[in-house]
């Protein structure tokens, strides 16, 4: 049942202005929050969810909680996978020039049995583009159930931990750990995770998360 749920879960973004109007602009922005971009799939999308109780908006919450000066941009889309993400990566670095990108995609890649060695491409281009805008990066991995076969379930799972060495980043190994094993707490669909499971997704991302935005960038 375990892998029943987490197959599913796989089926699852100045001119003539004046000097005062400068000063002002500039004040603006240095008082403005830090940016977290989460680039995901439907996990961090929410689907299905009322808004405003998927782990990304919780994440929002646990921010201001903490007063941490950082504002969220969920740039996640269901259905995504990796090429979609580098496609669209640029325009969202460009908009919100963040200052750590969480990147949350491959499992949708896994699903459709696509090549794991372009995914890995892809991600690589992702990170090093976020690193380039002057972002720190959180990667996210995902495990898939060993009927995708066991020799591409156990090469999917290691290619996260091998991105993470290779660029030394922060990992979390496994978004749906303990959530995964709990099939009451996925939709009807046996896709999504419910609202009630969001906050175990937001836990295992913490403790990768919050060093990254008070500095502390050990993996």
């Amino acid at each position: 049942m375990r892998w029943m749920a987490l197959a599913a879960a796989l089926g699852c973004a100045m001119i003539g202005i004046p000097p005062t109007a400068h000063a002002t602009a500039a004040q603006g922005s240095a008082s403005a929050p830090r940016r977290v971009v989460v680039l995901g799939d439907s996990l961090s999308a929410g689907y299905g969810l009322v808004q405003g109780t998927g782990w990304v908006a919780l994440l929002g919450n646990r921010l201001k909680e903490q007063k941490l000066d950082y504002s969220v941009a969920n740039a996640s889309i269901s259905g995504d996978t990796t090429a979609g993400g580098r496609a669209r990566l640029p325009a969202v670095l460009a908009r919100e020039k963040p200052a750590v990108v969480v990147l949350e995609l491959g499992a949708n890649d896994a699903l459709r049995g696509l090549s794991l060695s372009a995914s890995e491409a892809n991600l690589k281009a992702m990170i090093e583009a976020s690193q380039a805008a002057g972002a720190r990066v959180l990667l996210v991995g995902m495990r898939i159930p060993p009927n995708y076969g066991a020799d591409y379930s156990e090469r999917f799972f290691a290619m996260f931990s091998k991105l993470a060495q290779q660029y030394r980043l922060p990992l979390v190994p496994f978004l749906l750990e303990g959530v995964a094993q709990r099939p009451d707490w996925f939709q009807e669909d046996r896709i999504h995770p419910v609202a009630a499971a969001q906050p175990t997704l937001l836990d295992n991302i913490w403790p990768k998360l919050e060093p990254l935005l008070k500095g502390r960038v050990g993996g």
